[in-house]
């Protein structure tokens, strides 16, 4: 899971770049970076968060009317500068990338960019892949004749050879900006534009949040395996490329994206309280009788705003936020997640003493952060805490860009709820059913594979095997 951003607008774009990118941070905070387009590509990136990496010597340099960004969080390759996006090459055209997602046939890519076009790759990352290869299907062009026909016509191949999720901004150096999704439309994108007094500007981008703030209108969101390519005179072309089934992520709706964003034509805050909601009949279902509903900040309130409305009963701030820490799940190791969750959260003692309390979360994966509140919330005085996914059980390891960790690692996988309870401490665990999540998205295919282990992509059991083995070695080593 990363955020991208590319601007095609007027004058200098720098400064909306790095705001947009702000705007973006809650979807990578291991690395940032910068590529702008004037007479040749500037380039500026760096590991940490967005305010850490650019600073006003940065802005000037970067200064230009085209431009694409990019927050990291790693998921291939290492958490360091050199993994850092955005990527350029220079031949046989000038391309600047950025992307979010993961390609899962990583191997087979390596060796023939390498065996057909003797090129060594510089980074671990895989966006590095799909540059050479969009890179090696416009080789086949003329360069005086680089037509959108030709562009798409090089967009389908690559799509058909960079197997996975991903979706990319790419600059053209001289031509214009192109973006494309994968075949099944796993990672979000959007198009917005804005008038300017020079005219209409365009920017691409993970979620509609980053239009709100700079001004931008969304026009739609990509189609899967569609093109869209922005001339030079910013007229805009499109083609579905390469399309296969759609296969949405759903946890954008559950945790990944903003409340304040818009994906697929929703608001994902509505999408919230209508799961909350949804939740209501299997926990009426359990006897359970809490005293007050309390979420886990920030991407539960909603949930359980929702849960707490249907039931009927009171819904209470329980946990105070250190909103100067980063989201705890992407840390990039267990130690830091655990630190984490110890500086983030603090029990509301006086809100939580002696009741019976429902405490709601996005979702539960290695069942650390569930555990470390149960905790808390015993050790403030509660009688009884119930512990509430607003998503299904995660038993299986997302390929797609997201770092869910092994299979047994994660506190779903094999056991009841009984046993779920037992290992973070709760008197009861309460999960959203899947079959109640599918009906709400009855109307857009989306991906479940984390709850489901039915992986939309041909192959993907296969990389996860293949994963599986690299980590545990990682740990033995």
């Amino acid at each position: 899971m990363c955020g991208i951003l590319g601007i095609d607008g007027f004058g200098d774009i720098s400064r909306e770049l790095v705001l947009g990118l702000t705007t973006l941070q809650h979807r990578g905070q291991d690395a940032a970076g910068i590529v702008t387009l004037d007479q040749s590509f500037r380039l500026k990136k760096g590991v940490g968060l967005v305010r850490e990496v650019f600073q006003p010597e940065d802005l000037a340099r970067l200064a230009a009317p085209m431009g694409i960004g990019h927050v990291r969080y790693a998921t291939q390759g290492h958490n360091d500068l050199f993994d850092a996006q955005p990527y350029s090459v220079n031949y046989p055209f000038g391309l600047a990338m950025a992307h979010n997602g993961n390609v899962i046939n990583f191997s087979q890519l390596r060796r023939r960019i390498f065996e057909e076009h003797h090129r060594l790759l510089e980074t671990s990352t895989d966006l590095e892949l799909i540059v050479y290869t969009l890179a090696s299907e416009l080789e086949r062009c003329d360069p005086s004749h680089l037509t959108p026909e030709r562009i798409f016509e090089a967009v389908e191949a690559t799509q058909r050879r960079v197997i996975g999720a991903y979706s990319t901004v790419t600059i053209i150096a001289g031509r214009g900006m192109l973006a494309f999704a994968d075949p099944y439309g796993i990672r979000p994108l959007v198009l917005g534009q804005k008038q300017t007094p020079q005219g209409i500007a365009y920017a691409f981008a993970s979620e509609t949040a980053c239009f709100d703030c700079l001004g931008y209108r969304r026009i739609r969101d990509l189609e899967p395996g569609e093109a869209i390519f922005l001339d030079r005179q910013r007229r805009i072309h499109s083609r579905l490329c390469h399309r296969q089934r759609q296969a949405f992520c759903v946890f954008e709706y559950l945790y990944f994206a903003r409340e304040d964003s818009q994906l697929r034509g929703r608001l994902v805050a509505g999408e919230r309280v209508k799961l909350g909601r949804r939740l209501a009949e299997t926990f009426r279902a359990t006897g359970l009788e809490p005293d007050i509903v309390i979420d886990v900040p920030s991407s539960a309130y909603f949930f359980a705003s929702g849960l707490a409305e249907e039931l009927g009963i009171p819904y209470r701030r329980g946990l105070a936020k250190n909103a100067h820490v980063g989201r705890s799940f992407i840390a990039p190791t267990q130690d830091e997640r655990d630190m984490m969750v110890r500086q983030k959260l603090n029990p509301i003692t006086p809100v939580v003493s002696g009741k019976k309390v429902a405490v709601l979360d996005d979702s539960i994966v290695r069942g650390t952060t569930s555990r470390h509140i149960v905790r808390m919330l015993r050790e403030s005085g509660a009688r009884e805490v119930y512990f509430v996914s607003a998503s299904p059980p995660v038993r299986h390891p997302c390929i797609y860009g997201i770092d869910m960790s092994l299979q047994r690692e994660m506190v779903a996988a094999a056991g009841s709820l009984e046993q779920v309870a037992g290992r973070i401490g709760a008197d009861a665990v309460v999960y959203q059913p899947l079959s109640a999540l599918q009906q709400v998205y009855a109307d857009l295919p989306c991906c479940y594979a984390c709850f489901s282990g039915e992986y939309p992509i041909p192959g993907s059991e296969e990389f996860l095997a293949e994963i599986e083995r690299e980590r545990e070695c990682s740990k033995m080593a």
